[in-house]
């Protein structure tokens, strides 16, 4: 493969769970617009129409992202019929309701396959690819719940919150290679995954039912109710994908505008509220040092 930075189309995306929600419809805007796609789904037989609608620029392989031989199959199906990977979306996931004494030490391990380790096999799969080009994205589907914590998902949350600290180091370890990484956090979105993409504990405690309870509770009743819209959630992807300059991070929803910045503004008032006690932890010879690393441990 050859350097080519200024390449203007079509890209060639590897996007994971497309048999519903933000995968299918970032997928079908993707094919509308032109470019080509390499989806993916445990159940390859959900993309027959939408193969069979794009028969020159899609195509369609089985990934199961807990299994790393599926993976290396699906780059490598993906170098085979485009010659290239521009843009790797990992969005196969799912959601796990359960305070952290309700849930199971396999329903953790499992979330944590699917939702970060899947997601880290894949970059670390594509990365070659992307490094030989000498340009890529990596587009990481994180969450709300990847900022901001929510009582009733703190394993769900665990994933997300890991997602998005390796997707900062790792923008920083690639931009010199052209390859750009960024972080989506959408709030509620008219998904399956207030349906069957999201699990609950199997041994409820009563004593967390005003939590996760609720929690669950809550998912349930917004099923088909939620106020994101996913088509519309494909183009801002998209948008962000095309930008000379995209954003490390894009909140997507009102909602998750409104939840982040409340935590934002939770973080800086705790901060400021204890700042005197967090200067105070100093060597009083080393303040000057310290300062003098701020810089470099906050470029971006």
């Amino acid at each position: 493969m050859n350097s080519d930075k200024n390449r203007v189309a079509p890209k060639v995306w590897l996007i994971t769970g497309c048999s519903t929600g933000f995968g299918r419809a970032l997928a079908e805007a993707v094919l509308k617009k032109g470019d080509e796609v390499l989806a993916t789904a445990r159940e390859p037989e959900q993309l027959r129409a939408l193969i069979e609608h794009y028969p020159l620029t899609a195509k369609a392989v089985r990934l199961d992202v807990t299994l790393s031989q599926d993976i290396q199959a699906a780059v490598d199906a993906a170098i085979k019929t485009f010659a290239r990977i521009d843009v790797l979306v990992n969005n196969a996931g799912y959601g796990l309701i359960g305070a952290l004494e309700e849930v199971s030490d396999a329903d953790i391990r499992q979330q944590f396959e699917t939702n970060f380790f899947g997601a880290l096999r894949l970059m670390r799969t594509v990365l070659p690819v992307m490094r030989q080009q000498g340009s890529g994205h990596i587009v990481n589907m994180s969450s709300t719940a990847g900022f901001v914590g929510f009582g009733g998902s703190s394993i769900y949350c665990a994933t997300k919150f890991a997602l998005e600290g390796i997707s900062e180091a790792l923008a920083k370890e690639v931009e010199s290679f052209g390859i750009k990484v960024t972080l989506i956090e959408p709030g509620a979105f008219r998904t399956n995954f207030n349906g069957r993409s999201l699990a609950g504990a199997e041994q409820p405690i009563d004593a967390y039912d005003p939590v996760s309870g609720a929690s669950l509770q809550w998912f349930k009743e917004m099923d088909g109710k939620q106020p994101g819209n996913p088509a519309k959630a494909a183009q801002a992807i998209i948008q962000a994908v095309e930008s000379p300059n995209p954003p490390m991070r894009l909140a997507l929803g009102t909602d998750a505008m409104s939840l982040i910045q409340d935590k934002l503004e939770s973080v800086k008032t705790s901060l400021d509220g204890w700042q005197q006690v967090t200067v105070s932890t100093d060597y009083t010879d080393s303040h000057a040092e310290a300062i003098a690393l701020v810089p470099t441990l906050s470029e971006s």
